[in-house]
């Protein structure tokens, strides 16, 4: 090893290293069989280390060695250092070909050595697969997380050793600093670094060529760069990913701020002695550079002298603020201090100090070698550069990755971390760490650069994107930072000291169903107080996620303080458990569950019944909100509760058994209710059971709104639907069919004291495209509806369903049963964005229904007033909506056109409203009914509304709970309380629920499949395709729930 003396000497090192290193930038695999190098590149960052990749090299060398395969080719097994992948550790990359295997374990290595190393083919099973597409990517270049990035201050991690100065300087490492100290002068320097655009990446992305000048300018002939390695937000690890992977890059980075500022001798490296590895790798680093004459005394013969040490920090989170940590590395204790003056003035030993995180510094190099106009070429939108980020929390590609500042929130959330895993719907990020904010779904289009990000409440921060779906509750997230600021806090000013245990307090309180709305106020005001008034970085950015979450989601707030409910169903204090939580009629499910796994059936249906009018029904056709929340399902499958609930419903069925619930005396007043669907019967079963005289109008010749016209009998039959509404009829509810209400005034005159408008969403939204009017083009609403009362419906052989929700499911399904050869959905989203429930689309594919995604229709074809075929257009997906879903745009010049002779057309639904406007009852978007979302109340004094006519079509679920809600509100107004948003549920029947047994060790254990109708079978009639548990199978299924309302003292 010779000392670099010239810009020639690292010449002669490039020469020599780099073609040894060639191979591992050759990505064609087709070069494998034939390569005389190959090398194993076994991922050495924390994380991989920690999942095992020390056995995982240990026993590539063993093997290889035993194989005797180096004696046929040059095999090299290589650390490296993280590539950005982590949650797929630990990563195994081989060259030629550039195969990544992922989760890779001492026990696959012979399989990987046989397989790829000796007969030249991939192990299938262990490269990744793309999660939307379920095809293998077996290429790092062909899988999306890294297709989607531009890694620039991580374009070596993966491809060097970074234990190897050379390698480092095989790919043109410390050629920008001997550019820079044998061509350049400083004042050149900071102004190339200037006039790049740079800004700092760890915290507010201060412009670091004036950082650079202002010290440049500071009296003084002792000055000193320090490098912030401290790295404390919780869920960020890209600086000590550069720290492992790359540590030279820092070095060379911190050399030319030094030569650039003048009068630097002496550098720090300030990282957290939680890093060990990082530690150890920068150390190694250090002293290599050091050997070769890059550090140390008259550096080149130029007569520059620098040198770096690293300072260990002792983790307290509050060191990442500048004169904290400047303070800590002068051996005292790491508080921060008033500025003025400032670090640029007054720093570390009271000498003038630029103090940079590791991003900014490794960066530089690149800048200096390539030019400032390179550098400001690169970002989005005028900002300039990349910025790394972590991808932490509901995310399905974990890890680091790095973009061009500037990229929208929806690309790095998506199209480079895959969103939320398992369908879960993507909520909001927070960035910045605890001193940033959260950026909701609604602006996942904004681009991630300083000022807009600021614009929203957030902060850059150094990279931290914590991602949450619809499983995290905002007010939780928010306690959860400020619990970790408060616990960082230094203590020395009061308004942090004082003030963040009291806004902790007022969290606290609002979480376990404590709260008020004058706690959230108080709330607020002292956020920004203390936001204003802290000395330092740290307590002036702590209220920034209690800020930003009130400002986003502050109807999430609302929900914990007024209807005691976390929407979430993370805040343990307000609930038993979490399915029943989430239940919007609130059922005991671990209650009822219970009773099915000691065979008690009859206490099941009991206390199934006693709060759901429906059971039956909903044990079909839910949309089972409470599987989403179940716990179980973090261990393998959620409980099967919407089979339970049926299975207890058909036992009562079967056997005869009726459970009428108590009707608690008999009242005077009456009660009109328009509209005899799941809202308007649940509504009446309410007011019935407290001896209301309750009246139901109905248009339709049936009972039972869309369950009876727009659910097919081979979902809910109809038999079924029936004996649950005559059971409210028993209850003295008087249903009146073919009944159209027109006149709200007329109700009240003939003597009813409140109105319940329940009109359900029964008309159809139109594509608005020429020929929908000719014959063969249906609305589906309206088809179902005519399938269901067994009018005559004429259809064709071949038929076009356009839409995607349930609606179009069910109405594809019901026109193969009628006899259609051939059923086709188009869809103008990708299939994954369908509406429709999953089952339903797994149901439609089984059945031979075709679904045609990214795709709309543009005209109907017709010949002679008849449907002849449908002309379309391709779509391809744009930016995001406000849901998290890209919108679908049209691909000029991809017209096309499929032949059928059937149209049926669901692509939305909306209520017959029209009639309300003129008895001063609002209307809002949608043509639905404006009423108050907890107590239903509309403008009209003693009108209310709920169900599909007010959310437009929604659940069968949420509409009953609608009704009951309404008609607890309008039993308070009778009785002339105040309006609230609780549902009364005295005077019950209560049930003995049975204690859980004590089980130390639950094994996983897949929910028991329910038997179903062979799809060959499915077509040619209307019979119930799910079969339903038997007895054994349902206390087989109900033994699986692990009884969460027993934490919370459940009995």
């Amino acid at each position: 090893m010779n000392k670099i003396n010239t810009l020639q000497d690292l010449e002669e090192i490039k020469k020599r290293v780099r073609p040894l290193l060639a191979v591992r930038e050759d990505t064609n695999f087709a070069r494998f069989k034939e390569a005389r190098q190959i090398d194993v590149l076994v991922c050495r960052g924390t994380g991989c280390t920690a999942a095992g990749a020390d056995e995982v090299e240990d026993a590539f060398r063993e093997a290889i060695k035993r194989r005797g395969l180096e004696k046929r080719v040059r095999v090299n097994v290589t650390k490296i250092g993280c590539r950005g992948f982590c949650e797929k550790g630990p990563n195994v990359t081989i060259t030629p070909g550039d195969i990544l295997y992922t989760r890779v374990r001492r026990a696959d290595v012979d399989e990987i050595v046989e397989m790829h190393l000796v007969r030249g083919e991939i192990v299938e099973r262990l490269v990744y697969v793309d999660p939307i597409s379920n095809k293998p990517a077996p290429a790092n270049k062909d899988i999306e997380f890294y297709k989607r990035q531009r890694r620039i201050v991580l374009f070596l991690n993966g491809l060097i050793d970074p234990w190897s100065i050379e390698e480092y300087m095989a790919f043109d490492g410390y050629r920008a600093f001997i550019k820079a100290l044998t061509s350049m002068k400083p004042d050149d320097v900071v102004e190339e670094v200037l006039k790049s655009g740079l800004r700092g990446r760890g915290g507010a992305g201060f412009p670091t060529g004036r950082k650079w000048g202002m010290v440049r300018s500071a009296q003084g002939n002792e000055k000193f760069v320090v490098c912030n390695g401290d790295e404390g937000d919780p869920g960020a690890f890209m600086n000590r990913s550069v720290l492992e992977g790359n540590p030279h890059t820092l070095i060379e980075g911190m050399l030319i701020g030094a030569f650039a500022i003048g009068n630097v001798r002496q550098g720090y490296a300030y990282v957290r002695a939680e890093y060990p590895l990082a530690i150890e790798t920068l150390n190694h680093a250090i002293k290599q550079a050091r050997e070769y004459g890059l550090l140390g005394q008259n550096i080149l013969g130029t007569g520059f002298s620098f040198d770096l040490d690293i300072f260990p920090g002792a983790g307290a989170f509050v060191c990442g603020e500048e004169t904290a940590l400047l303070i800590s590395i002068e051996g005292k204790r790491g508080n921060p201090r008033q500025r003025p003056p400032f670090p640029a003035n007054k720093g570390l030993f009271d000498k003038p100090t630029t103090l940079n995180n590791v991003e900014t510094w490794s960066i530089v190099p690149q800048i200096v070698l390539k030019g400032a106009d390179w550098y400001k070429g690169i970002g989005v939108g005028g900002n300039a550069g990349t910025k790394t980020f972590c991808l932490v929390g509901k995310i399905t590609n974990s890890g680091i990755a790095e973009v061009p500042v500037g990229t929208p929130l929806g690309h790095v959330v998506f199209d480079i971390g895959g969103g939320p895993p398992k369908g879960k719907s993507f909520k909001s990020v927070q960035i910045g760490g605890p001193s940033g904010g959260v950026i909701p779904s609604a602006h996942i289009n904004t681009p991630v650069d300083y000022e807009s990000v600021t614009s929203l409440g957030a902060i850059m921060g150094s990279g931290g994107l914590i991602v949450m779906d619809e499983d995290s509750c905002m007010v939780d997230m928010a306690k959860f930072f400020l619990q970790f600021t408060k616990d960082e806090s230094c203590g020395k000013c009061l308004p942090c000291r004082a003030g963040i245990p009291k806004m902790l307090e007022i969290l606290n309180k609002i979480t376990q169903g404590h709260g008020t709305m004058e706690d959230l106020d108080v709330l607020q005001e002292l956020a920004e107080m203390v936001g204003s008034a802290s000395l330092c970085g740290l307590g002036q950015t702590a209220p920034n996620p209690v800020l930003s979450t009130i400002r986003h989601f502050r109807a999430e707030y609302e929900s914990h303080i007024i209807d005691k409910k976390c929407p979430a169903a993370v805040c343990a204090g307000l609930f038993r458990a979490p399915c029943q939580h989430t239940c919007p009629v609130g059922l005991d499910v671990p209650g009822y569950v219970s009773f099915i796994k000691d065979g008690r059936f009859d206490e099941a249906y009991r206390l199934i019944r006693q709060r759901m009018p429906f059971p039956s029904v909903c044990g079909r056709v839910c949309n089972h909100p409470c599987e989403g929340k179940c716990r179980r399902g973090q261990m393998d499958d959620p409980v099967a509760i919407r089979h339970l609930k049926r299975f207890a419903a058909d036992w009562a069925a079967e056997k005869g058994f009726e459970y009428t619930p108590k009707v608690n005396g008999k009242r005077n007043e009456s009660v009109a209710i328009v509209g005899a669907g799941p809202a308007g019967l649940s509504a009446a079963q309410d007011l019935a059971m407290d001896g209301y005289q309750v009246t139901v109008f109905e248009a339709l010749p049936v009972a039972g709104g869309m369950l009876a016209v727009g659910i097919p009998e081979y979902r809910l039959p109809n038999e079924m639907l029936n004996a649950e509404v005559s059971a409210i009829e028993k209850l003295g509810v008087d249903i009146r069919l073919n009944t159209r209400i027109h006149d709200v005034d007329a109700l009240f005159a003939q003597g009813y004291k409140a109105v319940f408008l329940a009109l359900g969403a029964h008309l159809g939204e139109r594509m608005r495209v020429p020929g929908e009017d000719v014959k063969g083009v249906y609305d589906a609403v309206e088809f179902l509806r005519n399938v269901n009362l067994g009018r005559e419906v004429e259809m064709g052989k071949k038929v076009a369903v356009i839409g995607g929700g349930n609606t179009a499911t069910d109405s594809a399904r019901v026109a193969l049963r009628m006899g259609a050869s051939q059923v086709d959905m188009f869809y103008r989203r990708e299939k994954k964005d369908m509406p429709a429930i999953e089952e339903e689309i797994v149901a439609v594919e089984e059945e031979g229904i075709h679904i045609h995604e990214l795709t709309a229709p543009t005209r109907v074809l017709s010949q002679e007033g008849k449907v002849t075929g449908l002309e379309l257009v391709r779509m391809e997906l744009g930016e995001f909506d406000k849901s998290g879903r890209k919108t679908p745009r049209q691909i000029k010049g991809s017209e096309y056109s499929v032949a059928c002779d059937t149209v049926i057309q669901a692509i939305g639904q909306r209520p017959d409203t029209g009639f309300t406007e003129k008895y001063g009852i609002k209307i809002g978007m949608g043509r639905t009914i404006s009423a108050d979302r907890r107590t239903l109340a509309t403008d009209r004094p003693g009108v209310f509304a709920g169900g599909d006519a007010v959310t437009g079509p929604w659940t069968v679920i949420e509409a009953i709970a609608a009704g009951q809600r309404a008609a607890s509100s309008i039993k308070r107004y009778l009785q002339g309380q105040e309006l609230g948003p609780r549902v009364d549920r005295e005077d019950q029947e209560t049930f003995l629920i049975p204690r859980p047994e004590d089980v130390e060790d639950v094994k996983e254990r897949p929910r028991v499949t329910i038997s179903e109708l062979h799809p060959g079978k499915r077509a040619s009639s209307f019979k119930e395709v799910n079969m339903g548990y038997t007895a054994q199978e349902a206390m087989s299924e109900a033994s699986r729930c692990l009884r969460c309302d027993a934490e919370a003292g459940g009995e």
